[in-house]
Protein backbone atom coordinates (compact mmCIF):
# COMPACT_ATOMS: atom_id res chain seq x y z
CA UNK A 1 0.00 0.00 0.00
CA UNK A 2 2.83 2.37 0.89
CA UNK A 3 4.55 1.55 -2.44
CA UNK A 4 1.35 2.28 -4.38
CA UNK A 5 0.95 5.55 -2.52
CA UNK A 6 4.56 6.48 -3.31
CA UNK A 7 4.16 5.67 -7.02
CA UNK A 8 0.90 7.59 -7.19
CA UNK A 9 2.60 10.55 -5.55
CA UNK A 10 5.42 10.51 -8.09
CA UNK A 11 2.95 10.34 -10.99
CA UNK A 12 0.98 13.28 -9.62
CA UNK A 13 4.21 15.26 -9.14
CA UNK A 14 5.28 14.61 -12.74
CA UNK A 15 1.85 15.63 -14.01
CA UNK A 16 2.01 18.81 -11.97
CA UNK A 17 5.44 19.66 -13.44
CA UNK A 18 4.17 19.00 -16.99
CA UNK A 19 1.05 21.08 -16.44
CA UNK A 20 3.10 23.89 -14.91
CA UNK A 21 5.50 23.89 -17.87
CA UNK A 22 2.64 23.89 -20.37
CA UNK A 23 1.04 26.79 -18.53
CA UNK A 24 4.26 28.81 -18.79
CA UNK A 25 4.50 28.46 -22.57
CA UNK A 26 2.99 31.22 -24.68
CA UNK A 27 2.36 32.01 -28.34
CA UNK A 28 5.03 30.54 -30.63
CA UNK A 29 6.66 28.32 -28.01
CA UNK A 30 3.28 26.83 -27.10
CA UNK A 31 2.39 26.21 -30.74
CA UNK A 32 5.72 24.50 -31.36
CA UNK A 33 5.39 22.37 -28.24
CA UNK A 34 1.80 21.38 -29.08
CA UNK A 35 2.51 20.54 -32.74
CA UNK A 36 6.03 19.17 -32.35
CA UNK A 37 7.07 21.25 -35.37
CA UNK A 38 8.80 24.55 -36.09
CA UNK A 39 8.48 26.36 -39.42
CA UNK A 40 11.46 28.27 -40.81
CA UNK A 41 10.80 30.66 -43.68
CA UNK A 42 13.55 31.31 -46.22
CA UNK A 43 14.19 32.82 -49.66
CA UNK A 44 15.31 30.27 -52.25
CA UNK A 45 17.78 32.46 -54.17
CA UNK A 46 19.64 34.81 -51.86
CA UNK A 47 23.11 33.28 -51.56
CA UNK A 48 24.95 33.18 -49.27
CA UNK A 49 22.26 34.22 -46.74
CA UNK A 50 19.60 31.67 -47.76
CA UNK A 51 19.27 29.50 -50.85
CA UNK A 52 18.90 25.88 -51.93
CA UNK A 53 21.66 23.41 -52.74
CA UNK A 54 21.68 20.93 -55.62
CA UNK A 55 19.48 18.58 -53.61
CA UNK A 56 16.93 21.29 -52.88
CA UNK A 57 17.90 21.68 -49.22
CA UNK A 58 17.72 25.11 -47.56
CA UNK A 59 21.23 26.32 -46.67
CA UNK A 60 23.07 29.56 -45.93
CA UNK A 61 24.38 31.94 -43.27
CA UNK A 62 20.93 32.84 -41.94
CA UNK A 63 19.76 29.22 -42.10
CA UNK A 64 22.65 28.23 -39.81
CA UNK A 65 21.66 30.94 -37.34
CA UNK A 66 18.03 29.83 -37.41
CA UNK A 67 19.04 26.22 -36.78
CA UNK A 68 21.03 27.41 -33.78
CA UNK A 69 17.86 29.10 -32.53
CA UNK A 70 15.91 25.86 -33.09
CA UNK A 71 18.40 24.00 -30.87
CA UNK A 72 17.77 26.62 -28.16
CA UNK A 73 13.99 26.15 -28.55
CA UNK A 74 14.38 22.40 -28.10
CA UNK A 75 16.43 22.97 -24.98
CA UNK A 76 13.80 25.36 -23.63
CA UNK A 77 11.04 22.82 -24.29
CA UNK A 78 13.21 19.93 -23.03
CA UNK A 79 12.54 18.06 -26.26
CA UNK A 80 14.71 16.52 -28.96
CA UNK A 81 11.98 15.51 -31.39
CA UNK A 82 10.92 18.87 -32.82
CA UNK A 83 10.53 18.58 -36.60
CA UNK A 84 11.93 21.43 -38.71
CA UNK A 85 9.88 22.47 -41.74
CA UNK A 86 11.61 24.74 -44.27
CA UNK A 87 9.00 26.96 -45.91
CA UNK A 88 9.97 28.99 -49.02
CA UNK A 89 8.67 32.57 -49.09
CA UNK A 90 9.05 35.56 -51.39
CA UNK A 91 9.82 39.21 -50.73
CA UNK A 92 6.11 39.91 -51.08
CA UNK A 93 4.79 37.03 -48.94
CA UNK A 94 7.35 36.76 -46.12
CA UNK A 95 5.80 39.14 -43.57
CA UNK A 96 2.26 37.88 -44.14
CA UNK A 97 3.60 34.36 -43.60
CA UNK A 98 4.77 35.48 -40.15
CA UNK A 99 1.53 37.28 -39.28
CA UNK A 100 -0.56 34.26 -40.29
CA UNK A 101 1.69 31.83 -38.34
CA UNK A 102 2.65 30.01 -41.53
CA UNK A 103 6.24 30.44 -40.41
CA UNK A 104 7.71 30.92 -36.94
CA UNK A 105 11.07 32.43 -37.89
CA UNK A 106 12.20 34.16 -41.08
CA UNK A 107 15.74 33.22 -42.13
CA UNK A 108 17.24 35.27 -44.93
CA UNK A 109 18.44 38.72 -45.93
CA UNK A 110 15.79 40.67 -44.06
CA UNK A 111 16.48 44.30 -43.14
CA UNK A 112 15.22 45.41 -39.75
CA UNK A 113 13.38 48.74 -39.91
CA UNK A 114 11.10 50.64 -37.56
CA UNK A 115 8.32 50.53 -40.14
CA UNK A 116 8.51 46.76 -40.42
CA UNK A 117 8.65 46.52 -36.63
CA UNK A 118 5.06 47.76 -36.60
CA UNK A 119 4.07 44.49 -38.30
CA UNK A 120 6.58 41.86 -37.14
CA UNK A 121 9.14 41.33 -34.40
CA UNK A 122 12.89 41.10 -34.92
CA UNK A 123 15.78 39.42 -33.20
CA UNK A 124 18.99 41.26 -32.41
CA UNK A 125 21.01 42.11 -35.52
CA UNK A 126 22.75 39.28 -37.37
CA UNK A 127 24.51 41.06 -40.25
CA UNK A 128 25.11 44.49 -41.77
CA UNK A 129 25.50 45.38 -45.44
CA UNK A 130 24.16 47.97 -47.90
CA UNK A 131 22.47 48.42 -51.26
CA UNK A 132 24.78 47.88 -54.24
CA UNK A 133 24.80 47.82 -58.03
CA UNK A 134 25.77 44.95 -60.32
CA UNK A 135 26.39 45.52 -64.03
CA UNK A 136 28.07 43.73 -66.91
CA UNK A 137 31.84 44.09 -67.19
CA UNK A 138 31.55 45.36 -70.77
CA UNK A 139 29.25 48.15 -69.61
CA UNK A 140 30.39 48.71 -66.03
CA UNK A 141 28.53 51.15 -63.78
CA UNK A 142 30.78 52.27 -60.93
CA UNK A 143 28.34 54.41 -58.95
CA UNK A 144 24.77 55.64 -58.67
CA UNK A 145 25.32 58.51 -61.14
CA UNK A 146 26.13 55.94 -63.81
CA UNK A 147 22.45 54.99 -63.89
CA UNK A 148 21.47 58.28 -65.57
CA UNK A 149 19.22 57.56 -68.54
CA UNK A 150 19.40 53.80 -67.96
CA UNK A 151 17.24 51.00 -66.57
CA UNK A 152 17.99 49.32 -63.23
CA UNK A 153 16.21 46.24 -61.90
CA UNK A 154 15.45 45.74 -58.21
CA UNK A 155 13.31 43.26 -56.29
CA UNK A 156 9.93 44.69 -55.31
CA UNK A 157 8.80 44.90 -51.66
CA UNK A 158 12.38 45.40 -50.43
CA UNK A 159 14.13 48.19 -48.56
CA UNK A 160 16.71 48.25 -51.35
CA UNK A 161 14.04 49.41 -53.82
CA UNK A 162 12.89 52.16 -51.43
CA UNK A 163 16.46 53.33 -50.81
CA UNK A 164 17.37 53.20 -54.50
CA UNK A 165 14.38 55.31 -55.53
CA UNK A 166 15.14 57.83 -52.78
CA UNK A 167 18.81 58.17 -53.74
CA UNK A 168 17.97 58.58 -57.42
CA UNK A 169 15.42 61.27 -56.59
CA UNK A 170 17.71 63.13 -54.17
CA UNK A 171 20.49 63.24 -56.75
CA UNK A 172 18.24 64.17 -59.66
CA UNK A 173 19.17 61.04 -61.59
CA UNK A 174 16.67 60.13 -64.31
CA UNK A 175 16.70 56.33 -64.28
CA UNK A 176 13.91 53.81 -64.91
CA UNK A 177 13.51 51.44 -61.95
CA UNK A 178 12.24 48.04 -63.11
CA UNK A 179 10.59 46.06 -60.30
CA UNK A 180 11.14 42.27 -60.43
CA UNK A 181 9.82 39.45 -58.27
CA UNK A 182 13.13 37.76 -57.46
CA UNK A 183 16.91 37.89 -57.69
CA UNK A 184 16.85 35.30 -60.49
CA UNK A 185 14.51 37.49 -62.55
CA UNK A 186 16.71 40.53 -62.02
CA UNK A 187 19.85 38.65 -63.02
CA UNK A 188 18.11 37.31 -66.12
CA UNK A 189 17.24 40.84 -67.26
CA UNK A 190 20.85 41.91 -66.68
CA UNK A 191 22.22 38.93 -68.60
CA UNK A 192 19.94 39.69 -71.57
CA UNK A 193 20.92 43.36 -71.56
CA UNK A 194 17.37 44.53 -70.87
CA UNK A 195 18.62 46.54 -67.87
CA UNK A 196 21.97 48.24 -67.34
CA UNK A 197 22.24 47.15 -63.71
CA UNK A 198 20.65 45.03 -61.04
CA UNK A 199 20.42 46.42 -57.50
CA UNK A 200 20.24 44.40 -54.29
CA UNK A 201 22.03 44.05 -50.97
CA UNK A 202 25.73 43.95 -51.84
CA UNK A 203 26.28 40.68 -49.98
CA UNK A 204 23.50 39.03 -52.01
CA UNK A 205 24.99 40.34 -55.26
CA UNK A 206 28.38 38.91 -54.28
CA UNK A 207 26.82 35.53 -53.56
CA UNK A 208 24.95 35.53 -56.83
CA UNK A 209 28.05 36.35 -58.89
CA UNK A 210 30.29 33.78 -57.21
CA UNK A 211 27.71 31.03 -57.73
CA UNK A 212 27.66 31.59 -61.51
CA UNK A 213 29.83 29.87 -64.08
CA UNK A 214 31.35 33.08 -65.49
CA UNK A 215 31.70 35.59 -62.61
CA UNK A 216 34.21 37.70 -64.58
CA UNK A 217 31.45 38.96 -66.84
CA UNK A 218 30.01 41.03 -63.99
CA UNK A 219 31.15 44.26 -62.34
CA UNK A 220 30.20 45.05 -58.74
CA UNK A 221 30.18 48.73 -57.84
CA UNK A 222 32.20 49.47 -54.68
CA UNK A 223 29.68 52.15 -53.69
CA UNK A 224 26.95 51.40 -51.13
CA UNK A 225 23.92 53.69 -51.23
CA UNK A 226 22.09 52.45 -48.12
CA UNK A 227 22.52 50.88 -44.69
CA UNK A 228 20.91 47.43 -44.37
CA UNK A 229 20.99 45.80 -40.90
CA UNK A 230 19.75 42.20 -41.09
CA UNK A 231 17.85 40.32 -38.38
CA UNK A 232 15.64 37.25 -38.02
CA UNK A 233 11.93 38.08 -38.07
CA UNK A 234 9.12 36.56 -35.99
CA UNK A 235 5.67 37.43 -34.68
CA UNK A 236 5.42 40.85 -33.10
CA UNK A 237 5.09 41.00 -29.31
CA UNK A 238 6.21 37.41 -28.67
CA UNK A 239 8.71 38.26 -25.93
CA UNK A 240 9.27 34.68 -24.71
CA UNK A 241 10.15 33.30 -28.14
CA UNK A 242 12.29 36.33 -28.99
CA UNK A 243 14.25 35.86 -25.77
CA UNK A 244 15.06 32.26 -26.70
CA UNK A 245 16.21 33.34 -30.17
CA UNK A 246 18.27 36.28 -28.87
CA UNK A 247 19.85 34.11 -26.21
CA UNK A 248 20.97 31.65 -28.89
CA UNK A 249 22.38 34.41 -31.11
CA UNK A 250 24.19 36.00 -28.17
CA UNK A 251 25.81 32.68 -27.31
CA UNK A 252 26.96 32.24 -30.91
CA UNK A 253 28.63 35.66 -30.77
CA UNK A 254 30.13 35.22 -27.28
CA UNK A 255 31.64 31.84 -28.14
CA UNK A 256 33.14 33.02 -31.42
CA UNK A 257 31.09 30.47 -33.36
CA UNK A 258 29.78 33.32 -35.49
CA UNK A 259 33.25 33.70 -37.02
CA UNK A 260 33.17 30.06 -38.12
CA UNK A 261 29.70 30.51 -39.60
CA UNK A 262 30.88 33.62 -41.45
CA UNK A 263 33.93 31.77 -42.75
CA UNK A 264 31.79 28.86 -43.92
CA UNK A 265 29.68 31.06 -46.20
CA UNK A 266 32.00 33.94 -47.05
CA UNK A 267 35.43 32.30 -46.94
CA UNK A 268 35.13 31.11 -50.54
CA UNK A 269 34.59 34.73 -51.57
CA UNK A 270 37.96 35.60 -50.05
CA UNK A 271 36.23 38.02 -47.70
CA UNK A 272 37.11 38.82 -44.11
CA UNK A 273 34.44 40.31 -41.85
CA UNK A 274 34.47 44.08 -42.44
CA UNK A 275 35.13 46.27 -39.41
CA UNK A 276 31.46 47.25 -39.08
CA UNK A 277 30.45 43.59 -38.99
CA UNK A 278 33.14 42.72 -36.44
CA UNK A 279 31.83 45.49 -34.22
CA UNK A 280 28.28 44.18 -34.66
CA UNK A 281 29.38 40.73 -33.52
CA UNK A 282 30.95 42.22 -30.40
CA UNK A 283 27.93 44.37 -29.61
CA UNK A 284 25.63 41.35 -30.07
CA UNK A 285 27.52 39.21 -27.57
CA UNK A 286 24.98 40.06 -24.87
CA UNK A 287 26.00 38.52 -21.51
CA UNK A 288 23.74 36.15 -19.59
Amino acid sequence: MRICTLVLGLVISCLQVSVAMAAELTQTLKRINDSGEINLGYRKSEPPMSFVDESGNAIGYSIDLCETAVAAVMKKLERTNIKINYVPVTAASRFEAIASSKIDLLCGATTKTLGRSEKVGFSQLTFVTGGGLLSRSDAAISNITGLKGKKVAVVENTTTKTSLERVLSENGINSEVVAVASLDEGMALLDKGEVAAFSSDQVVLIGSVISRSAPDQYFLSPQLFSYEPFALAMQRGDADFQLVVDRALSQVNRSGQIVDIYGKWFGKFGMKPPVALQMLYQLSATPE
